[in-house]
């Protein structure tokens, strides 16, 4: 019997799989952290025979060629593509056999041109000759109740793709039987997805062809439907494609140098990144000046690739080992891989005299009742929200940067008292940190958005700017 195991990455917004007949293993769109597949197989007691990559992948640096070459596993990636490595090509109906499971390649252009799906055929059941079709494992193409974005090849290949991403995902659906479970990659919160999925842990290739927007819309209609909605996407993805075609080098989760405090300070004062992985109003409350504050959460990895220099080294600041070493598991994941070293402890043990910067933690309400005492001279507020949220409305008044735009331009927001909020207070937390200094007085909106009209916020829909 074929079981299917899922290796979700819930700071990504992406799922890999293991699938297995009990004795051998093939292995879908793996990320670059291998251990955890490997983990997997031999708590299963199974080999792994087959890697296979629906695509280039865009969002996270791959481990399927390192996990081919340390298993001995053949590594199936699509013909067309340009790599820099050995692999076994596929294309367009090629089937591969590994044990009682079969894979056959479908071309699903869309989310790039050379995107396959794979069927996975169960030839133990005798029901069909060659196999009966159990599942289809779709990468970026079908998603639950959405599909692929179709941007993030090139501005310029984005009509053209949508419209192949419309007749992929029918394509899908004409070829295989209604009761095959769809086994998307994206779809789980990853900005690969070009609307958000329905939320759902699993469907059908019946249940999509009900309520896809790629299956109940008109061509034309999707394809316009689907390039409005398409927002800003994390600007680490330009290095992502070209490091999984060159093939990229094997993982290190070794633990960074230790870093005692008088060279953390060195650090600081140099300029250098220091990340402080602790949660968003432990850092308000103490942290060291110059320090960044990125908590270390679900959307965590997303927004420091968003907004790293990715020349630089990196210094992290945790509680302990573990949420070091969590982080740097997230970080390799997109590339990140210079690490040099890491302090670990409470907050106050890491000074080396220097001393510690805070700032107040509020909310909506407070931000609603200190326009209300001070009116025109209420204090200036920063929206980090992207584009899109932006558009849908925004509290009167304040300035809208969006956080991967903050680095570079800082320096529109004045000395003195900064209020700064987001959609959650996430984003505003890593805000108020890259804001904060002499002269500045940040307070961290540490709220839902939706609150915002509830304590009585004047609202605006016309996005505002620093006039730059």
């Amino acid at each position: 019997m074929i079981d299917i195991q899922t290796i979700a990455t819930s700071g990504l917004g992406d799922r890999s799989y293991l699938v297995t007949d009990g004795e051998v293993a093939v292995v879908i769109d793996p990320q670059r952290d291998i251990d955890r597949v490997l983990d997997l197989a031999a708590d299963l007691g199974v080999r792994v025979a087959l890697v296979a990559e629906t695509h280039i992948h865009n969002d996270y640096v791959t481990g399927g060629l390192d996990l081919a070459q340390r298993t001995g596993a053949a590594y199936l990636v699509n013909a067309a593509d340009e790599v820099g490595f050995d692999r076994t090509p596929i294309a367009d109906g090629d089937e591969v056999t590994a044990g009682s499971m079969r894979l056959r390649a479908i071309a699903t252009p869309g989310h790039t041109h050379h995107h396959l799906s794979y069927a996975l055929l169960d030839t133990s059941t005798g029901e069909a000759p060659g196999g009966a079709v159990v599942a289809v494992f779709t990468g970026g193409s079908m998603l639950y109740g959405t599909t692929g974005r179709t941007d993030l090849v090139s501005p310029a290949d984005t009509v053209e793709l949508s419209h192949a991403q419309f007749h992929s995902v029918r394509r899908l659906v004409d070829q295989l039987p209604a009761e095959a479970a769809v086994y998307p990659t994206h779809g789980f919160g990853s900005f690969c997805a070009s609307t958000p999925a329905s939320g759902a842990d699993g469907s059908t290739v019946g249940q999509e062809a009900s309520t896809n927007p790629a299956l109940t819309q008109d061509e034309q209609d999707y394809v316009d439907a689907l390039i409005a909605g398409l927002g800003a996407f994390p600007t680490y993805y330009a290095r992502m494609g070209p490091a999984n075609a060159a093939g990229p080098a094997p993982v290190d989760l070794s633990a960074p140098e230790p870093v005692d405090p008088a060279e953390l300070r060195r650090r600081l004062e140099a300029g250098q990144w220091v990340v402080d992985l602790r949660g968003r109003t432990a850092f308000a409350a103490g942290h060291l000046p110059g320090s960044l504050g990125y908590e270390l959460s679900t959307p965590f990895v997303t927004y420091f690739g968003w907004t790293f220099d990715f020349d630089a080294e990196v210094t992290l600041i945790g509680d302990d080992a573990r949420q070091v070493a969590d982080a740097q598991r997230e970080l390799v994941r997109i590339g990140i891989d210079r690490f040099a070293g890491a302090a670990t402890g409470p907050i106050e043990s890491l000074t080396a005299g220097q001393g510690l910067r805070s700032y107040p933690v509020s909310d909506f309400t407070g931000l609603a009742a200190a326009r209300a005492q001070r009116g025109q001279d209420g204090p200036f507020v920063v929206d980090a929200r992207r584009d899109e949220e932006r558009a849908a409305g925004g509290v009167a008044g304040s300035v809208h940067i969006a956080l991967h735009e903050l680095p570079a331009r800082r320096d529109e927001v004045p000395d003195g008292e900064v209020w700064v909020y987001c959609g959650s207070g996430y984003r505003a937390s890593i805000a108020a940190s890259m804001l904060d200094r002499p002269g500045r007085d940040v307070v961290l909106i540490n709220d839902d958005w939706p609150r915002a009209a509830d304590a009585g916020l004047a609202m605006t829909d016309e996005p505002a700017t620093t006039g730059s």
